[in-house]
């Protein structure tokens, strides 16, 4: 809906600790453009990340007094982060963009839906949260379809990821690296098979799992929200992470660890488990010759913009023992955005639409769509689910392909 030119008469956006001329980093190059979703879907300017800079920065200074143009522009970005290392002046636009989302919602000129407000509170208590998505591992674990986000699995219904980690443990007894696992909220609560898997994987190749059990959610909810309780989640998670010993903390989930990365910085680094397997050297599965599976492997947003990474590392893909390639304009965001494809699921599926387009034309049988971020996992499927990808595949983990299965056997074992 295009937004009126009234103006509201909200205060002028205030950011704490940032002096207006912040925003005069940003050169009006145009780089970002060319790699933003928003712009390329709409190609208005005002929908880009020069755009946003250029409003938020004009309401900071007291030239641009608050309106519904500023606040459209400001829900309309996918948060992707792709602008940060296309800018060469180096403007740290994500935490710009983090701190105006969350003003827009404390000075009500943005409202998250009810369903993402009680999420939001859902997910600060995991217990209560694991509990309210019971009937989803269920369900799932039947086979049965919920809802376009949700890909097929078989996440135990009742053991928590932390109880199977000291049940494997004691049994298989690894002696390499110590790591600390982020099991995440949805993750745990609707998809923990991931997290068994990821269990698994790191067992099988000698690393001790320790699973902090005072652990919460990363914040990561919130952020993409704009809803308050970010720095309560942050301080728990400082406490349940920051005095362990350990040689990584590690997340399966490219969005969480983004996360908490930011959260435990500059003194502890949380490593992407694939790039952590792949400075170790993973188990390599064995595959039939004849095998016809092909992946096709995408790229989180929140792992090679966010984090930083180049990517998923060649060594850990080639140990799946499948064929693989990266997908299409693999660096490009598929839409997902934390929340995004909940509060704008037309430019959602029309940015995946683009990605999703060549699924229907690839080799293999079957066809899998591996990344390592559980909310494009789920933008993924929906792919299939609406329609835009007629031709069957299946979506996955990489860390699924690198899964030894329940029979987990350590090597040079009897």
């Amino acid at each position: 809906m295009t937004p009126s030119l009234h103006h509201s008469t909200t205060p002028p956006l205030q950011s704490p600790g940032t002096p207006p001329d912040y925003f005069s980093n940003c050169t009006h190059c145009g780089f970002c453009l060319a790699v933003c979703p928003t712009y390329q879907l709409t190609g208005d300017e005002n929908n880009s990340p020069r755009g946003r800079l250029r409003h938020w920065s004009e309401e900071a200074a007291g030239r641009l007094p608050p309106d519904t143009w500023t606040d459209h522009y400001t829900a309309e970005c996918v948060g992707c982060l792709a602008c940060e290392p296309a800018c060469p002046a180096h403007v740290p636009y994500g935490a710009l963009f983090e701190r105006t989302r969350h003003d827009h919602v404390a000075a009500g000129r943005s409202k998250p839906a009810l369903a993402l407000r009680l999420a939001a509170a859902a997910v600060a208590r995991p217990a209560w949260f694991n509990l309210a998505l019971l009937p989803a591992r269920l369900l799932r674990g039947l086979g049965l379809p919920l809802h376009r986000f949700l890909f097929h699995g078989r996440p135990a219904v009742l053991q928590s990821t932390a109880a199977y980690t000291r049940d494997l443990l004691q049994r298989h007894r690894p002696t390499g690296p110590r790591v600390a696992f982020l099991t995440g909220c949805l993750m745990e609560a609707a998809f923990r098979e991931i997290n068994f898997a990821t269990v698994r994987v790191l067992i099988e190749n000698n690393v001790q799992v320790i699973i902090p059990e005072n652990q919460t959610c990363c914040g990561a909810f919130q952020e993409h929200t704009g809803l308050a309780g970010v720095e309560s989640l942050r301080e728990q998670n400082r406490r349940a992470f920051g005095p362990l010993e350990v040689d990584a903390i590690v997340s399966n989930s490219s969005g969480c660890g983004y996360a908490l990365g930011k959260t435990l910085a500059p003194g502890r680094q949380v490593r992407d488990v694939l790039g952590f397997l792949g400075e170790l050297g993973p188990v390599r599965r064995q595959r039939a010759s004849d095998d016809a599976t092909r992946v096709y492997v995408d790229l989180p947003c929140h792992l090679v913009h966010g984090q930083k990474s180049p990517g998923i590392p060649a060594s850990v893909l080639d140990a799946t023992g499948y064929r693989w390639e990266l997908a299409p304009n693999a660096k490009d965001c598929c839409g997902s955005g934390g929340v995004y494809n909940i509060q704008k699921p037309e430019n959602a599926q029309a940015i995946l639409a683009g990605k999703s387009a060549f699924l229907n034309a690839v080799e293999g049988s079957p066809t899998i769509l591996a990344t390592s971020n559980h909310v494009c996992m789920m933008q993924w499927h929906s792919a299939g689910a609406t329609g835009l990808v007629t031709r069957p595949y299946e979506v996955k983990h990489v860390i699924q392909l690198l899964d030894p299965g329940a029979g987990l056997v350590l090597p040079g074992s009897a």
